[in-house]
């Protein structure tokens, strides 16, 4: 019973099959895991990968070809509390225009709640709640169109914020921003796992978002290939390279040196961690030429 109130979410063998007239194609086989309450995951996979198509069965847009998605203990194929699981897992997607609604960046965000029937004074406070914690407090009376790719993202993670979901899953939610973009966001997510405490599921094939995650899975072919903390995980250069994946830059540049026989630890994934790696590396091997 513990270990089901500690996991948000419990993904139970499950297999997603897409079929037309002609065709079947298996995107999801047999894939199990759990996602801990207040955690901050990571899925990482090339196209075609699965990883979206798993994305959308965790608060029940999709719904398993077999086996079962469970939600705080909810069967999400359960048509009776379909709008209680979309309550607990709110969703963000790759365009933002895509998801923003009204004309006003208030009207927007208190979009939802409204559908949730929530009374107008609480719903205010919870617009403004939720634009002062991604930053966007200053243009709640902004035209939405009007902003850069990465407010718009953020007005969009306000919306779902405004319903209050005990667990956000963002798919490739910086797929089409720019760089300056792409931090916005991550920032965004991050403070709201730390001093939230919201339990986040963000798939993305850019590895530097990974950095900071609790734990990375890395999906290929429709099935789980890795689980780890980011640093074992990137730590494995080849088994990413071989299905498609690139590394960050330090796990990419210790691995070489690792190749090339100096003692370096291939665990370090940040900059400053990989820069005490080099330098004592090079100490290391300036003291046996030396000798």
């Amino acid at each position: 019973m513990d270990e089901v109130m500690n996991n948000i979410i419990e993904v139970k063998n499950v297999t997603y099959e897409y079929t037309d007239e002609d065709n079947r194609f298996t995107a999801v086989k047999n894939l199990s895991l759990d996602i801990e309450r207040g955690s901050f995951t990571v899925i990482l996979g090339h196209n075609g990968s699965g990883k979206s198509t798993l994305a959308k069965m965790l608060n029940g847009l999709n719904k398993p070809t077999r086996g079962d998605v469970f939600v705080d203990g909810i069967n999400t194929k359960a048509e009776e509390t379909e709008i209680e699981v979309k309550r607990k897992v709110g969703m963000v997607f790759q365009n933002p225009d895509n998801q923003i609604i009204a004309s006003i960046v208030e009207e927007d965000v208190a979009f939802g709640p409204e559908n949730l029937g929530i009374p107008p004074e609480e719903i205010r406070q919870r617009v403004d709640s939720a634009l002062a914690t991604v930053d966007m407090a200053d243009f709640k009376k902004s035209t939405p169109h009007h902003l850069s790719g990465g407010q718009k993202q953020r007005i969009a993670i306000a919306g779902m914020i405004a319903m209050e979901p005990e667990c956000l899953v963002l798919d490739e939610p910086t797929a089409m921003l720019d760089p300056k973009g792409r931090a916005e966001i991550i920032s965004t997510l991050l403070r709201l796992n730390k001093e939230k405490g919201m339990t986040v599921v963000l798939i993305t094939h850019y590895m530097e978002e990974a950095e900071n995650a609790d734990r990375v899975i890395v999906m290929n072919d429709g099935e789980i290939i890795a689980d780890d903390k980011p640093k074992t995980i990137f730590s494995d250069v080849k088994r990413l390279k071989d299905v498609g994946l690139d590394v960050p830059q330090t796990a990419e540049l210790l691995y070489k040196l690792k190749s090339e026989g100096f003692g370096v630890d291939t665990h370090a994934l940040s900059v400053e961690e990989a820069a005490e790696q080099i330098i004592k590396a090079l100490g290391t091997f300036t003291d046996s030429e030396e000798k």
